[in-house]
């Protein structure tokens, strides 16, 4: 599985972005799809993924300004990042997490960095 992200940029607080990744290789439709990110000096975080029924799973910190969605013909995930606050800037990393017996296995797209400054 490759990822391909793109859609990352500079950004005013209050501002909009999309981030968009294509994955391409063999998708399951057990395969959930998402997107962590991670600021400086701080860990990698979910902000949100989704599987294929569509259940979705998000952030606390990003719930009510961030969507995401999946186009299941394209194999992509999208996520609509609104109200862009300062602790938004981050590298964001598309994932697909593949069910396993014993847990998950983890496919990364490269990242791209989301910065959010006036």
């Amino acid at each position: 599985v490759q990822l391909q992200a793109s859609g990352g940029g500079a950004v005013q607080p209050g501002g909009s972005l999309r981030l968009s990744c294509a994955a391409s290789g063999s998708i399951f439709s057990s395969d959930i799809m998402g997107w962590y990110r991670q600021g400086p000096g701080k860990q990698r975080e979910l902000v949100a993924d989704m599987t294929r029924e569509g259940s979705v799973d998000f952030a606390p910190s990003v719930g009510g300004r961030f969507t995401i969605s999946r186009d299941y013909a394209e194999n992509t995930v999208s996520l609509q990042m609104n109200s862009l606050e300062s602790e938004d800037t981050a590298v964001y990393y598309c994932n697909l997490r593949r069910p396993q017996d014993l847990g998950f296995e983890n496919f990364w797209g490269q990242g791209t960095l989301v910065t959010v400054s006036s």
